[in-house]
């Protein structure tokens, strides 16, 4: 087995270093509260408007209906206990 030389070890050690450093780079990107916020802020926009902008009614018909029902249950249930 031939001995590494020490410059190429160095060279190794460097590369392994840049490696890490862009790992580590990107792990914090994807932890910084600001990134999450807008990740799930354009996730969310996506289920409501379609890539041209246009409202995606087929998903806010049943959200909005979803909603309505659970309000008018709270309403109803709330005069049924008075």
């Amino acid at each position: 087995m031939a001995k590494a030389e020490p410059d190429v070890l160095v060279d190794e050690i460097e590369e392994i270093r840049e490696r890490l450093a862009g790992t580590v780079d990107a792990l914090i990107d994807r932890t910084n509260p600001k990134n999450i916020l807008r990740r799930g802020l354009a996730s969310l926009k996506g289920r409501f408007v379609d890539e041209t902008g246009s409202p995606r009614m087929g998903t806010i018909v049943p959200v909005v209906g979803g909603t309505a029902a659970v309000v008018a249950g709270i309403i109803v249930i709330r005069r049924l206990v008075r």
